[in-house]
């Protein structure tokens, strides 16, 4: 079964299957900044805001970038982790240009599975081999407080909705 968005009002088909709303999320590791992999389960006990954007060089993946790195990143016991098929080198440089200080980054360069295993894999169009914008919230135990696979990639998903899982 695949799942559809749309870019710039066309279909766009992903595989795998989207996390639901109380579901446990699926383990995953992908390489942070550092090149060092970097697991689910390395971040147990915090609570996680998994941004998944398609790429950091466009605008509407940096604006998300920026808003998760004021919102959320100073709340208590919470990690906002920018997951995106870019390279670990671009993803440092991006947030160090920024000044984003309170996301950590991590590429789908290894652990392309994980994709598939959130539904956020694009399989076909001009961006297939990417991540749809998709946000998910999990808690310190990675039970999925909010999920919300953005149905439009060229849109911003809902900060506020995300944010209110938080409190």
């Amino acid at each position: 079964m695949t799942q559809t968005v749309t870019l710039a009002g066309n279909p766009i088909h992903l595989a795998g299957h989207f996390p639901a709303k109380g579901t446990k999320a699926p383990a995953f590791t992908l390489v942070g900044t550092d090149l060092a992999d970097v697991s689910l389960a390395s971040l147990a006990g915090k609570r996680k805001v998994l941004n998944i954007v398609p790429s950091l060089d466009t605008p509407v993946c940096q604006t998300s970038t920026r808003k998760f790195n004021e919102q959320a990143g100073s709340i208590a016991n919470t990690v906002v982790l920018v997951i995106s098929a870019d390279l670990p080198f671009a993803m440092k440089r991006f947030c160090e240009t920024e000044g984003l200080q309170n996301v950590q980054s991590l590429s789908t360069l290894r652990g392309r599975e994980f994709m598939a295993n959130y539904g956020v894999e694009i399989i076909d169009g001009p961006l297939a081999g990417l991540t749809a914008r998709a946000v998910l919230v999990l808690d310190a135990d990675d039970t999925v407080l909010h999920a919300e696979l953005v149905p439009e990639i060229k849109q911003e998903p809902d900060y506020a909705a995300a944010l209110a899982a938080l409190k």
